[in-house]
């Protein structure tokens, strides 16, 4: 059944190592359109919360993706003006079915020309928050078609896979902060490494203590306006020019 397939397919994505939060996105989106029945277009859209000076509560895009490049314009619409079935799904925190929109202009005026435009007919977006409550996913299943989607069969699927999507992407969010974090304690170790090489030729150099050849390093990084482990890892290459040319 499409359900069961999409649903694995979205847990294995969630477990990959080597895929980021856009291209997870992106191919959510792609399968949804490929394998929901009646789907011909999918848009999944990250919105962040914020609260304003006033204190009023308003959600932004802070990611999105879309199987076809209409959905954008459409979305880019949703979000200017304020109106749309995206926009109404976060808000509200409930599914928006359009059966027609043809038939239903008067539901969002500023949205619809555009949509149409677009080639949506119909559609079913399903929200779900994510893990952490500051962030809410929508799963868009768009149409050319009026009248494409059964929402009395298809919501409680719909809302499924959106579970499924959203705890995908908090994966792929937890892998790529291990990532970054692994990434930067691999540039603090190599920093912490190159300064104390610098210090030790300093040390070497002037019979001084590993606290005034640090200073020594902080001084002409002062100076110079550089971060102290640049100008470490200068004086490091230097000395090993040095070494390279007598020959030792």
């Amino acid at each position: 059944m499409w359900f069961e397939r999409l649903a694995r397919e979205f847990r294995e994505l969630g477990h990959s190592e080597s895929t980021t939060v856009e291209r997870a996105l992106d191919q959510i989106s792609r399968s949804t359109a490929a394998n929901v029945p009646g789907c011909s277009a999918a848009l999944v859209v990250v919105w962040r919360e914020v609260t304003g000076p006033d204190g009023s509560v308003r959600h932004v895009v802070a990611d999105y993706g879309a199987s076809h490049a209409d959905l954008p314009i459409a979305l880019e619409q949703q979000y200017t003006g304020g109106q749309g079935p995206a926009v109404e799904a976060v808000r509200r925190l409930r599914p928006v079915q359009v059966r027609d929109l043809l038939r239903e202009r008067h539901r969002w005026p500023r949205y619809t020309s555009t949509a149409i435009q677009c080639g949506d007919r119909s559609s079913l977006t399903q929200p779900s928050p994510l893990p952490g409550g500051e962030r809410v996913l929508t799963l868009g299943m768009h149409s050319g078609r009026a009248e494409a989607f059964d929402g009395q069969a298809l919501s409680p699927l719909a809302a499924l896979l959106a579970e499924h999507a959203a705890a995908a992407l908090h994966a792929v969010d937890r892998q790529t902060d291990a990532a970054r974090e692994s990434a930067h304690m691999r540039r603090a170790m190599s920093a912490r490494t190159v300064i104390d090489q610098a210090k030790g030729i300093i040390m070497h150099a002037r019979g001084c203590s590993p606290d005034q050849a640090f200073v020594s390093l902080r001084e002409v990084a002062q100076r110079n306006r550089k971060k102290v482990v640049d100008v470490a890892r200068d004086l490091v290459a230097e000395n090993s020019d040095v070494h390279r040319r007598s020959g030792r």
